[in-house]
């Protein structure tokens, strides 16, 4: 028997109809190979087992990579993102590239003098003294305001009864009792400046003995924080040195190397943890030739970001990408698709034109504006087609995967003007898409903040504390072959906003068919942009516009 490595399984079901790819995943964009498919069941066969990991319990996503050993059999590896807690069964997942900050003494010892201090901290942020100078200082600073008011008022009432004296003693008086009375009137003033002088110095010195003692406190706390801040860089520094990886040319770097070359140089929290370095991790390490690669989620969706149970995802954009850029070194990778041009052999029709303004059917998987790869893109058809156009040209944007109406503007003025409109909300837009399954209810409205998951572009996530107000209502047209046919209507104009709105569990709780971001892959994102009316800014004219969906 051959001496497989300890993490290497055998698959259960006979693989011989499969035929081995040429070429090894593309994880940031790819559909999963046969073998991986086979693979990703037998998993999941295996997690059903592990009532702890159950669909209805919080999720996670898990990997697996088909390999091939040195006596050429195929098998496969799996593994998880972050940790798990609680039994694993009969699995075999592949361990963490590093377990530093589990067994490491070092690390342990200055972990538990940071957690020291982030435990002074706060205590001395939630304790009696603290909020005792912060209450007193509050009352004796608006006591002093008060009392200023007060003083205040009473000096401007003896001035202007002083002033009447004066001006009746100068009408009534001799010469010698009115400068008598000056004299007495000015030594009032006097007194009263004092006594505001008085009263200034004594809350003066009131509140900087509170002030101070605040000071002294919030000193100790700024200084506990910096000497955190600084342990921290140091101990996550060794961390990340301890993260090593590997690629296919047998080449070695770590977190901090591979980090050190990006704009944010320091590699985000949970970088290494993901399924995906660890599975290469560990084929390199074997000597485990990679053949495909999947990764999927398992479990209930979470709070914030859209995953489905059992859907293929690919791998995490800010984590993974510089890391696998350098494992995925020396293995024949499958050519990244997002470098391909979409709108290749692709007509940009226009259904009206004037010499202000255009409004175009926009094609699906046809960039509205250039992206950071390629050019091609209804601006830049637009922009050759018309080059004694101005300005910006287009008013507003659809995905690139979804189709339907544009307007363009020719200049600048009518760009302005339709921007207004946009800004005013005075434009209408309809879309009709088709999600999976079948939605309850026939109409609705859905309301969820939305912001860009940094951790995994271009997706966004439902944020209430950052999001920004995203509105959509919507109906049902129609049910058939578990498919629902809804139109959309967008009160606002975020990124991917109907797409997470559908696909959310606050919102329909169901991806459009199509959608390769939060649902799975179909010929198309069925989504389209069949109504657009507007005031034309020239003419003042209502027009209105529709083309029907091809889907």
């Amino acid at each position: 028997m051959p001496n497989f490595a300890p993490c290497f399984t055998l698959f259960s079901e006979n693989i011989d109809k499969f035929t081995l790819p040429e070429k090894f995943t593309f994880p940031f964009y790819y559909e999963p190979q046969p073998l991986a498919v086979a693979a990703t069941e037998q998993l999941q066969q295996q997690l059903e087992a592990l009532t702890h990991l159950k669909a209805e319990n919080a999720g996670k996503m898990f990997g697996v990579l088909v390999v091939q050993n040195t006596e050429q059999q195929l098998g496969f590896l799996s593994a998880y993102s972050g940790q798990i807690e609680g039994d694993k069964g009969n699995i075999t997942f592949v361990p963490p590239i590093s377990s530093m900050q589990l067994h490491d003494d070092c690390y342990l010892a200055q972990s538990e003098i940071i957690n020291d201090i982030n435990a002074q901290i706060e205590q001395l942020e939630n304790s009696e003294q603290l909020h005792d100078v912060n209450c007193k200082l509050d009352d004796a600073t608006q006591s002093y305001q008060q009392a200023l008011l007060a003083q205040q008022a009473v000096m401007q009432i003896g001035r202007q009864q002083r002033k009447i004296q004066r001006t009746e003693g100068e009408l009534e008086l001799s010469e010698n009792d009115f400068e008598q009375l000056k004299n007495k009137l000015a030594g009032q003033s006097i007194v009263e400046k004092k006594q505001l002088q008085a009263l200034k110095l004594h809350w003066q010195n009131k509140i900087d003995l509170l002030q101070h003692a605040l000071t002294k406190i919030t000193d100790e706390i700024a200084h506990l924080k910096k000497r955190r801040k600084t342990l921290s860089k140091n101990l996550q520094k060794k961390l990340f040195a301890q993260y090593q990886f590997l690629n296919a040319n047998n080449e070695v770097r770590d977190l901090n190397t591979i980090f050190s070359i990006l704009p944010e140089r320091i590699p985000p929290a949970g970088s290494g943890e993901c399924a995906a370095p660890k599975l290469l991790q560990y084929a390199y390490k074997h000597h485990l030739k990679p053949i495909a690669m999947a990764e999927f989620w398992w479990g209930a969706a979470p709070k914030s970001a859209i995953r489905q149970h059992k859907n293929y995802y690919p791998s995490c954009y800010s984590k993974c990408q510089p890391i696998l850029g350098h494992m995925l070194e020396g293995l024949n990778v499958e050519d990244n698709p997002l470098l391909i041009n979409p709108a290749d052999g692709k007509d940009l029709s226009i259904i009206y034109k004037d010499d202000d303004l255009l409004v175009v059917n926009k094609p699906a998987e046809f960039l509205s504006v250039p992206g950071v790869n390629i050019e091609d893109s209804v601006y830049m058809r637009i922009k050759t087609q018309f080059p004694e156009a101005s300005g910006p040209l287009i008013v507003h944007r659809l995905d690139m995967s979804t189709s339907g109406l544009l307007m363009i503007a020719l200049n600048k003025r009518v760009h302005k003007a339709l921007q207004k409109q946009f800004i005013e909300r005075t434009i209408d837009k309809r879309y009709v898409a088709l999600v999976e399954g079948n939605v309850p209810e026939d109409s609705g409205t859905i309301d969820l903040p939305l912001i860009l998951d940094f951790d995994d572009k271009p997706r966004q996530m439902v944020c209430y504390k950052n999001g920004k107000p995203s509105l959509t209502t919507w109906h049902v047209l129609n049910r058939k072959n578990n498919v629902t046919r809804l139109q959309l209507y967008p009160k606002t104009g975020r990124t991917h906003q109907l797409r997470v709105h559908c696909a959310h569990r606050l919102g329909l709780n169901t991806p459009m068919v199509g959608d390769t971001h939060y649902g799975q892959k179909a010929d198309r994102l069925h989504l389209h942009a069949e109504y657009l009316a507007f005031t034309h800014p020239i003419t003042q004219k209502r027009l209105e516009f529709e083309v029907a969906a091809d889907f």
